[in-house]
């Protein structure tokens, strides 16, 4: 939790949701997921994807109703983000197609139903860019599959400087059909905007203060960077003054911060 800690110092308030990287395979909760369902923060456990067909097929149902299991022990509501940004042509071999996906996606939660699993918000989360030549819309479970419509937000694959209403101007626009909260799990401002971070998360500010968004997760992560002077990928916020106090400035805002829980003064 150090790390989570130290971020929320840097915010002037506790955070209410924590991410947790899984993979399809690994345990949980555990480690992080365990400490953050412990307190009163809400975890949002992104897990990793598999093959759609053999997800179907039947032949994770033993390790999949072990972790339904696990989740429902906690006994405190999970945010459960599974195979995140499913439309990407990269995730192609495993996911297959969007009919695939979708049936996985069912089997999935059939067997979360089975486990009487009833503190699980399923958050369906493709790549906001893939609402532009890709269609993620076709990806989409249904709206009885569906608690939360989400979207991975980062810049585009240009590096250009880009406002976050840019990025999520089409996910937004399909995202209007469907009468379902909106998380936005994955976004950041990177290092390469050098003094124009803190411009762009003051715009960024304004894109999510939406009726429709209810739940906004930054990116405060380093780890996608190519190495120590990629700073195109870079969007931890740490050691950048100005970037901390816009961050900090829509963290303590009332908007985002609905549970109203106290903040602290200082930078």
């Amino acid at each position: 939790m150090a790390p989570v800690a130290a971020f929320e110092r840097d915010m002037g308030r506790q955070l209410d949701i924590v991410q947790s990287y899984r993979g399809w395979k690994s345990d949980f909760p555990a480690g992080l997921d365990s400490s953050v369902v412990g307190g009163n923060r809400y975890l949002l456990l992104t897990w990793a994807g598999a093959d759609t067909k053999e997800i179907v097929q039947g032949k994770y149902d033993a390790m999949i109703r072990a972790r339904a299991k696990a989740i429902k022990a906690t006994g405190k509501p999970v945010f459960l983000r599974w195979s995140r940004d499913m439309d990407r042509s990269s995730l192609k071999d495993r996911t297959h197609s969007p009919a695939d996906f979708v049936a996985a996606w069912k089997h999935l939660r059939q067997i979360f139903t089975a486990e009487n699993v009833d503190n699980v918000a399923w958050v369906w989360c493709p790549s906001a860019r893939g609402f532009g030549a890709p269609n993620a819309g076709a990806y989409y479970p249904g709206d009885d599959q569906v608690d939360w419509i989400c979207a991975d937000a980062p810049p585009g694959a240009d590096y250009e400087y880009r406002d976050l209403s840019e990025t999520l101007k089409l996910f937004m626009q399909w995202a209007r059909g469907r009468h379902k909260p909106i998380m936005i799990a994955e976004f950041g401002v990177p290092k390469s905007y050098g003094q124009r971070r803190a411009e762009w998360l003051r715009a960024a500010t304004r894109t999510l203060e939406d009726p429709q968004v209810k739940a906004v997760v930054y990116f405060d992560s380093d780890e996608q960077a190519d190495g120590p002077r990629d700073e195109r990928r870079a969007y931890a916020v740490t050691g950048d003054t100005h970037a901390v106090s816009a961050l900090r400035e829509m963290a303590t805002a009332p908007y985002f911060n609905p549970r109203n829980l106290p903040v602290t003064s200082g930078g």
